[in-house]
């Protein structure tokens, strides 16, 4: 995990919104429109790591495709230091891909099952005309080595490679280009948990000696406290909290990342913990028709009226905490939850 604290931001969006139009259910009914991300703003500073956390369908995933260009965004701004990457044509981004990679979910279905690893790692640098022919093979050696690979693997086909090795050549791949930024979607959630740890200890390490930036998605609450530098919660297409790691993990204030926080495993924790986790009733609402209040209003136990009625502000509430509720009391200049998690 990065320790940088520069304020200078490498990555800076704001206000973004991807809705996704549905087909019309009938000639008289309007059409319908997925919002999947709804205004979702963040920076992340050179050198350290943003993790954006929530469930399934919260919209963290769609953030990242967006943020690469991957899929079209409705609205907002995204800027990779000072490139504009919403007005970017087609040939001048291919070109500012050097600058931003992308480390998928799946270790195996993101690798061609037909091409070699060293193939599928050198394939960035012979799509962007990086270096010359004996210059790509040995960077593409000295990626293997540096993400824990012989170089003599660069023969082996994918399904010779362990779920943790595949990962390991995604991650060579990423790196090809040198990019600034790195995008990890779940990279662990598909390996087993014993090598979990060592895939992060190598991004964390891969991080430090190169200095890269990563936005970090996931829905694992003790993976991102092991990685990030901020966290941002995510909840129905927006972010409902951010807050430094420290800060937040020792303090969570909106009602659903405690919900979050309080289903995370403890080895002192055991049976206490189970029993103080905070359950969420239902599911969450509809991104074709949210609440026009806080999108949480429905699950939350401590909702009250003025929370259907209209949708709260991302207020900071601390130095560099920031979170939309509006049920958080203040003792001392300190922000008090409303749901509080009790320590095991």
């Amino acid at each position: 995990m990065s320790s940088t604290t520069a304020a200078t931001p490498l990555l800076s969006v704001q206000d973004l919104k991807v809705h996704f139009p549905r087909a019309k259910k009938g000639w008289f009914k309007p059409p319908e429109v997925v919002k999947a991300v709804d205004g979702v703003s963040f920076t992340i500073p050179k050198g350290s790591t943003l993790a954006v956390v929530g469930e399934s369908g919260s919209g963290k995933t769609t953030t990242a495709l967006a943020v690469m260009r991957l899929i079209p965004a409705t609205g907002g701004t995204m800027r990779l230091g000072n490139t504009d990457l919403g007005a970017l044509g087609a040939e001048a981004l291919r070109q500012v891909r050097r600058r931003m990679q992308f480390i998928f979910q799946d270790p195996f279905s993101s690798l061609n099952p037909r091409q070699r690893a060293g193939d599928a790692v050198r394939t960035p640098l012979d799509l962007m005309a990086v270096g010359t022919a004996a210059q790509r093979v040995e960077r593409v050696a000295e990626l293997f080595t540096a993400v824990g690979l012989r170089p003599e693997q660069q023969r082996l086909f994918p399904h010779q490679f362990s779920g943790g090795q595949r990962q390991r050549i995604n991650i060579a791949r990423a790196l090809a280009t040198q990019p600034e930024l790195v995008i990890c979607d779940e990279p662990v959630s598909a390996l087993d948990v014993a090598i979990r740890a060592q895939i992060l200890n190598l991004l964390v390490r891969l991080q430090r000696e190169l200095g890269l930036t990563y936005l970090f998605i996931s829905h694992d609450m003790a993976v991102v406290e092991h990685i990030c530098d901020e966290i941002a919660v995510m909840y129905l297409g927006q972010i409902v909290e951010r807050a430094p790691r420290r800060e937040f993990f020792a303090n969570p204030l909106h009602p659903y990342s405690v919900a979050l926080m309080s289903a995370v495993p403890t080895v002192k924790g055991g049976r206490t913990r189970a029993a103080q986790r905070i359950k969420l009733s239902g599911d969450p609402p509809s991104p074709i028709d949210p609440p026009a209040g806080c999108r949480f209003a429905g699950r939350c136990p401590a909702a009250e009226p003025a929370c259907v009625a209209e949708p709260p502000p991302l207020r900071e509430l601390s130095p560099g905490h920031w979170v939309a509720c509006r049920r958080i009391d203040m003792a001392g200049g300190t922000p008090i939850p409303i749901i509080r998690m009790q320590s095991a």
